[in-house]
């Protein structure tokens, strides 16, 4: 792990409580998953580039996999047999015709922005939901 990652899990994992908004991309106001990961991002001096205009519930995955190759994520290599680490990213499907992001604090620790709960909560434990990508950040200098 780099710094950059120990930063981004870090920051992901101060927005803890703040309210759900779909498209939300502040603290103050709320964010999404999107959102939170933009978030992270920018806390961590990076300039996020981030998908505006998507549904809740959207079948296609296009706009997270930009989201990811664009702000210097890579895909793990070994996934899914790799324990996810902190500050990784990971893309998971928890319904039909949904892609939801989160963000890794450890292996069975994880930041996410909850639509059902209506806040970024913690979520502790396996995931119970298909992980459709798993990316890593990447220093600065080697991924953006």
């Amino acid at each position: 792990m780099n710094a950059d990652a120990a930063a981004f899990a870090k920051a992901a994992e101060d927005f803890i409580g703040t309210p759900f908004v779909l498209h939300g991309r502040s603290r103050e106001h709320g964010v999404d998953c999107v959102g939170l990961v933009a978030g992270a991002l920018e806390h961590i001096g990076r300039r996020p580039s981030a998908p505006h205009s998507y549904r809740l519930r959207n079948a296609s995955i296009a706009g997270h996999l930009a989201l990811a190759a664009d702000n210097g994520f890579e895909t793990v290599a070994d996934h899914p047999a790799a324990p996810p680490c902190r500050g990784d990213l990971l893309l998971v499907r928890p319904g039909p015709a949904q892609a939801h992001l989160m963000i890794a604090l450890s292996a069975r620790h994880f930041v996410h922005a909850h639509a059902g709960l209506r806040r970024v909560a913690l979520h502790s434990g396996k995931i119970a939901w298909p992980i459709l990508h798993h990316w890593r950040l990447c220093a600065p200098n080697s991924g953006n």
